[in-house]
């Protein structure tokens, strides 16, 4: 009885996000259709036409999980503890100089050994 229940919810739920993208797209082709009229007003039914699609979506049981998701990575996100400025900064810096120490590092490297290649490779010599 339990699995009818959940096979029939899901079949909802498929129509529900099915329903979902039309009236998203029947939107998108609104925003199109209505060229002539004043960019403002197609957005705003652009929006609007979203917002209901986005109302259509959130009743299925995968929109309710990501609403849940999306709320709890932000009490997650509200946890970090972020770095200072002054932290950041340093970081920065010291990123950058160690890129700078490391490029000029390879750069002798590879002059050193283009030097001994020259010298091995070098005809009569």
């Amino acid at each position: 009885m339990n699995a009818r229940a959940e096979s029939e919810s899901s079949v909802f739920d498929t129509i529900k996000v099915v329903v979902a993208v039309l009236v998203f797209l029947a939107g998108i082709a609104g925003f199109y259709y209505f060229s002539d009229e004043l960019l403002l007003y197609r957005v705003l039914g652009l929006i609007a036409v979203a917002m209901v699609a986005v109302g259509i979506a959130m009743t299925t049981k995968t929109g309710r999980e990501t609403w849940a998701f999306a709320r709890d990575s932000r009490q997650e996100l509200r946890k970090v503890v972020w770095p200072t400025k002054q932290e950041s900064l340093q970081t920065t810096l010291v990123v950058l100089v160690m890129v700078l120490v490391v490029g000029v590092f390879l750069w002798l490297l590879d002059t050193f050994f283009l030097w001994v290649i020259q010298l091995l490779l070098r005809p009569g010599g």
